[in-house]
């Protein structure tokens, strides 16, 4: 695989390839919360919240955790072929957001700024060192602002996906690039997405929907202050290149990755490209003197 992870200095992205999501990925997914993959269910009461957790068995490797957030109208479901691609290396976890997945409902719909502080609260709960934060789509929103607001929490970030490009910041506009996107992807993403929905309920989705065209990811990124990789699909019609590229010249530190073959939800149908650019991201960088 080609390891040509470059940042902006180079201006060119990594390129990897996509890989796929069948019948035993769905089973995986949609397993919570029976233990599966290496994968448990636990809850815990943040801000009040019966929140869930997806989480892989404890390390003891000296890597830094990773969490996982998830996007919009989904679930810890879709991000559970990343989780277990990472859980050789890392600990994972995978927190559902108040009102979705398994987690609680709160009244009303979170924006960006409540779930980014609920989020905040849940890595105090678990005493968690400072991670790698993974959001992806619109939990690339609820990342940066984390990142931003709670810099010492986090130690790298990396957005996936992340929403939404300016140049499409309405709901008819997202919606219509997710029409675009739907046949691009793996069908039997489809009962996950079902059943997200239903247990977030429509309305909620489409008031989170709401909150995300709303918020100027923009006044976050240029806050980052760590390392920073995007990653999207080469085929993702949800954050085109332009919007990509913009993305990754705001953070003060950023490289970008591009996977051939995948379109937006990278994170689900290209798991371990994804991860193998986390572990970069992670890994030692050489000193002067190791040159």
């Amino acid at each position: 695989m080609n390891r040509d992870v470059a940042d902006r200095s180079t201006g060119s992205p990594h390129r990897t390839s996509v890989g796929r999501f069948g019948p035993a990925e769905l089973r995986l997914a949609m397993a919570a919360p029976r233990p599966a993959g290496g994968l448990t269910s636990e809850w815990r009461l943040v801000d009040g919240l019966r929140t869930h957790t997806r989480r892989s068995a404890d390390l003891v490797n000296g890597a830094p955790p990773v969490v996982l957030v998830h996007g919009l109208a989904v679930s810890h479901r879709y991000l559970t072929p990343l989780a277990v691609a990472l859980s050789d290396t890392h600990q994972v976890y995978v927190p559902d957001l108040p009102g979705f997945g398994l987690s609680a409902h709160p009244r009303g719909a979170y924006d960006v700024r409540r779930h980014a502080e609920h989020l905040a609260a849940w890595l105090a709960a678990y005493q968690l060192p400072p991670v790698c934060l993974l959001g992806h789509s619109f939990g690339a929103e609820v990342a940066a602002a984390l990142a931003a607001t709670h810099p010492d929490a986090v130690r790298a970030l990396v957005l996936a996906g992340p929403t939404s490009d300016p140049a499409a910041r309405s709901r008819q506009a997202q919606f219509g690039r997710w029409l675009v996107d739907i046949p691009r992807e793996a069908s039997l993403q489809a009962p996950i997405l079902v059943r997200d929905v239903w247990n977030a309920r429509p309305w909620r989705v489409l008031a989170t929907l709401s909150h995300s065209v709303r918020n100027a990811i923009e006044a976050d990124l240029v806050r980052v202050g760590v390392p920073t990789v995007v990653v999207t699909g080469d085929r993702d019609p949800v954050v085109p290149h332009l919007w990509r590229d913009e993305a990754s010249r705001l953070v003060p530190d950023a490289a970008v990755v591009v996977v051939p073959g995948a379109a937006h939800n990278v994170v689900t149908t290209a798991p371990t490209a994804v991860a193998d650019a986390i572990r970069h991201l992670l890994a030692p960088q050489p000193t002067s003197t190791d040159r």
